[in-house]
């Protein structure tokens, strides 16, 4: 879902929104409750390695604080010397507007692979896209600029030290005027990132390489300086600080026979430090919120061909929390064959009482600015997640097929819900507060299958169904004659996906994908859409996109790929977006971006 100017895209984990996921980099959780918001998308993919999604309240490894599940982002390490230079070109709707994405990434190992460094780089611009043509954009202009390295040292044969480094400038602004700047707008959210990251870690292995002690730190440091205001309003500049440090250290020992089977112990200490820093002068606005969270892990495995036993806890000492908040995890998988597996896992989870990342979004409503604040004793929400799944292999002929099924529930308490105050603020703004409500409970079902037809293709899909009620009414307006809901806002029942790889030459591929989400409750509040405040259901919406892609072999080891594609070939697009300056900034959701035809070239090394 992308907002209404800023723009930034969730995921969805068991039902839950990507507010209720933790994302991590390199298993180190170093996104704040701010940057957060726009973490997937400020990282380049092409630093990316692959992205591991857990599922459940979390892991004892990785952290209490997901109640969905957790996003671990692993980068890139150098593993051969090569180099690869591309550039991407997207035409946005009918509009003109265009999406330039340039990406460079090269990697050096020595010859006896005792040292490597991998370094990356971005440059993207898209402008603003003005799909009803009022003059207010739906989707954001962009600026990014991105420049890292991931480099390691092998310091021993037994030893190795990782660093990497990273620096994001990014830009965006939405709504009118974009020439101008941004208080000489009707409607203007505008922010500039400015993030520094970094990480070391030191590995080290014991007693012929079966015990491993890992000791990490890393940071992440983001200066942001914001506008969200409207009727060229002169005050509503901003700026923010934040910063992450993390450190910790975790050790893996082996156990050839612990009780009655192989097992694995891992145990670890982590701390966390976080400092947000918020201020917008002109509304008397200044928040300073420091978080400090001392953790320690403790979980044993055991395992053998046919069955396994997980169980762990995770004890967080969040400052914010009165008491420390203990985080049982539970798991047992049983292999009666190569080609069937039964998972069952038990797992909580917790969100502290801090501001998040939305909570620094301004949105304009009706031309005033809506801020969001913590009502007074706000309390950590909590999960607890159960889930059954069978895993089931199976070859028919030559094509390798695999299905998977899985039920899940989670069952929140003191879950986190929006209200809005009777009365505005000192400084005139209208008010949402965030409160605790009753609670609620999202279950469902999730079918994934892949079918491997040969070396030349394959696909696969999923579809979840899925249920997210609250467990009372909540009331979401301050309009008394609007009803409270039960049914979770931006919550579909039914959501899928596909993909379709196809090899048709040795030179030419093409692969097909597409995501598809059933019709949810979206709330409209009063402006130019709307006299008074609705629980709009939206329709529902298929998202395909379709990619060839030609391979020409210059040289020896040297490649020119060129590609081009559809994306949202249907056009399968909100239509009812607010228009002028009175409108809903939030009222926006459905695919990213209408029908986009995209082009591509590519050189490797």
């Amino acid at each position: 879902n992308d907002c209404q100017n800023c723009g930034f895209t969730q995921v969805r984990i068991n039902g839950l929104d990507g507010h209720y996921s933790q994302i991590l980099m390199n298993s180190r959780p170093v996104f704040s409750a701010l940057t957060g918001v726009y973490g997937l998308e400020q990282i380049p993919a092409n630093m990316i390695e692959r992205v591991e999604v857990m599922r459940g309240g979390g892991s004892a490894l990785f952290g209490s604080s997901a109640v969905g599940g957790t996003i671990n982002i692993i980068t890139k390490d150098p593993l051969s010397n090569s180099a690869r230079v591309a550039h991407t070109l997207t035409s946005i709707g009918p509009s003109g507007a265009m999406d330039n994405n340039t990406t460079v990434n090269a990697s050096v190992v020595t010859d006896n692979n005792k040292a490597g460094i991998f370094i990356y780089g971005q440059s993207r611009y898209r402008d603003g896209y003005d799909h009803d043509d009022d003059g207010f954009t739906e989707v954001a202009q962009l600026k990014t600029q991105t420049l890292g390295a991931r480099t390691f040292l092998r310091t021993t044969d037994d030893s190795k030290l990782t660093l990497e480094y990273h620096n994001t400038h990014e830009y965006r602004r939405g709504g009118d005027q974009l020439d101008q700047p941004a208080h000489m707008a009707m409607i203007a959210e505008q922010v500039d990132h400015n993030i520094h990251a970094g990480e070391a870690t030191f590995d080290l292995w014991l007693r012929d390489r079966r015990d491993h002690l890992s000791v990490f730190a890393a940071t992440q440091n983001t200066r942001r300086q914001s506008y969200y205001g409207s009727e060229m309003d002169p005050n509503a500049y901003g700026r923010t600080s934040d910063i992450v440090v993390t450190a910790g250290t975790q050790w893996t020992h082996p156990i050839d026979r612990f009780l009655f089977m192989p097992s694995e112990l891992v145990a670890g200490l982590e701390y966390s430090y976080n400092r947000l820093h918020d201020v917008t002068v002109g509304y008397n606005h200044d928040i300073v919120q420091n978080v400090n969270i001392y953790s320690g892990y403790l979980q044993n495995e055991w395992k053998n061909e046919k069955w396994g036993f997980l169980v762990g806890a995770r004890v967080d000492k969040h400052s914010m929390i009165d008491n420390p908040v203990i985080s049982p995890r539970a798991n047992i998988r049983f292999n009666p064959s190569d080609n069937l597996n039964f998972r069952a896992s038990y797992s909580t989870g917790f969100r502290s009482p801090q501001a998040y990342d939305e909570d620094f979004h301004v949105a304009i409503v009706g031309g005033e600015r809506v801020v969001t604040v913590l009502a007074p004793g706000l309390k950590q929400e909590s999960s607890q997640s159960v889930s059954l799944s069978a895993d089931l292999y199976h070859r028919f002929g030559n094509v390798q097929t695999n299905l998977l099924v899985e039920g899940f529930f989670t069952d929140l308490r003191d879950v986190f819900a929006l209200r809005q105050l009777d009365e505005a603020d000192e400084a005139g703004n209208a008010v949402l507060e965030r409160y605790n409500g009753s609670g609620a409970r999202v279950m469902g079902l999730n079918i994934e299958a892949k079918a491997f037809f040969s070396s030349h293709f394959d696909m696969q899909g999923g579809i979840t169904l899925q249920r997210s009620r609250y467990k009372q009414p909540e009331q979401w307006s301050d309009n008394p004659e609007v009803a409270a809901e039960k049914k979770m806002f931006r919550t579909p029942d039914i959501y899928g996906y596909f993909t379709a790889n196809w090899e048709i030459t040795h030179s030419l591929k093409a692969s097909l994908t597409g995501t598809g989400t059933g019709p949810m409750l979206v709330q409209h509040l009063a402006g130019s859409g709307t006299d008074v405040d609705l629980a709009v259901r939206t329709e529902s919406f298929f998202d395909a996109s379709l990619k060839f892609t030609y391979t020409f072999r210059l040289y020896n080891r040297v490649n020119l790929d060129v590609s081009a594609g559809v994306s949202n070939i249907f056009n399968s697009y909100q239509n009812d977006f607010d228009r002028g300056p009175l409108r809903d900034s939030g009222y926006m959701y459905g695919p990213m971006l209408p029908r986009c035809i995209n082009f591509g070239v590519s050189l490797g090394i």
